[in-house]
């Protein structure tokens, strides 16, 4: 698309907006998590919160963390450095435009830049947009789906070039 996004940290202010777009249908349906939702979750220092905006208009969350963080998380096999991701688009307005993989891509690379060797991301399998989103933005699945403590996922993954 060739538009640059931006991305800022979330804020405490930023958890009433937050909870409004988890709430819409077409993230709700995806998204079955509350988090974050209180301003104790804001200061886990593994993962980093954002909120994606074109121009000044806030549209979607997307998170980044470091997949080694957890005990057991599936991604755990994946080079030390390595960070996964997740977001949403919270305004129904800006679905199925080209900006879920366009800001994907750019937030990708710029993890890419700090040194992190693989991105991966883990989508329901049944999640085709969000799918199709990702193989967009270089990702590809690296495994069959699977059932982990935190739902039905497809693994998926993008390496630093």
């Amino acid at each position: 698309m060739g538009t640059e996004y931006n991305f800022r940290k979330v804020l405490n202010g930023d958890l009433p907006l937050l909870a409004t777009w988890r709430a819409a249908p077409h993230v709700r349906v995806w998204w079955d998590s509350d988090e974050p939702d209180s301003p104790a979750e804001l200061t886990d220092s593994r993962v980093a919160r954002f909120i994606v905006s074109l121009g000044d208009r806030p549209f979607a969350y997307m998170q980044d963390y470091t997949v080694h963080g957890w005990d057991g998380h599936h991604f755990f096999e994946l080079p030390l450095g390595s960070r996964g991701i997740d977001q949403f688009i919270g305004l129904p307005d800006m679905v199925g435009k080209g900006h879920g993989p366009a800001f994907i891509a750019q937030r990708v690379a710029d993890l890419f830049a700090a040194g992190a060797p693989v991105v991966a991301t883990d989508p329901h399998p049944d999640n085709t947009r969000a799918i199709a989103a990702y193989e967009k933005a270089g990702f590809r699945a690296f495994g069959p789906s699977k059932d982990t403590p935190w739902g039905r996922i497809l693994p998926m993954r993008a390496d630093r070039s």
